[in-house]
């Protein structure tokens, strides 16, 4: 007996059905990817990219990891980066995350989880940043969904500090970062409008200069 024999038999079927839309659909696919979009999102299995974005495979680039963070140290996140930039030339790059996120939840409380309480530090920082903001707010719902947009804000901000987003700016590279979320309660994606275009709207001191040579 096959393992997870249903998946297999899912995929068939799925397989199946877009033939049948488009018989050439995967001869062209296999041919090359030119997905215009890059998305960063959660890991959350409620959240898939091409779904909510009606989008078809090959149509969108996808990084996904806990609370969608983006950390300059996290050389997967760079190089997916910098792939989906500098190779397959994406113009938007869209940041996603979801109301009720359980690393956003987590980064709140004060538990010992494991490793990834080194991940949800990043997260902890945004809200101690924000915290005169968020203590003023009647309800822990009402805090994690507001630290849950102003992680993506602080994730947007991030993006736009890398040098892979920098230098594409520098050569005129068209280029936009976006701030979504996602509410999983309805399945609507909500634009946070922090969208940035050009290294004119990063504050100075994220400026990086190229070495001169």
């Amino acid at each position: 007996m096959r393992l997870l024999e249903n998946l297999l038999d899912n995929n068939v079927r799925w397989a199946e059905s877009i033939k049948k839309q488009d018989p050439e659909f995967f001869t062209k696919l296999a041919k090359q990817q030119s997905p215009e979009y890059l998305w960063i999102g959660c890991s959350d299995s409620r959240v898939p990219a091409n779904e909510l974005l009606g989008l078809l495979p090959g149509d969108v680039f996808v990084h996904r990891n806990v609370a969608n963070v983006v950390i300059h140290t996290d050389l997967n996140c760079l190089s997916v980066l910098q792939y989906a930039i500098d190779v397959l030339h994406v113009k938007h790059v869209i940041v996603t995350g979801h109301y009720g996120c359980g690393g956003v939840r987590a980064a709140m409380e004060n538990k010992e989880l494991g490793l990834i309480d080194n991940w949800l530090r990043n997260i902890k920082d945004t809200y101690h940043h924000h915290h005169r903001k968020l203590d003023l707010l009647s309800s822990n719902q009402a805090k994690l969904d507001a630290l849950c947009e102003l992680n993506v804000r602080a994730q947007v901000a991030n993006v736009c500090h890398t040098t892979v987003v920098q230098n594409a700016w520098r050569r005129g590279q068209e280029l936009s970062v976006h701030g979504w979320i996602y509410s999983i309660a309805d399945g609507i994606l909500h634009d946070l409008e922090v969208t940035v275009t050009g290294l004119e709207q990063v504050p100075e001191i994220y400026h990086i200069e190229p070495n001169s040579k």
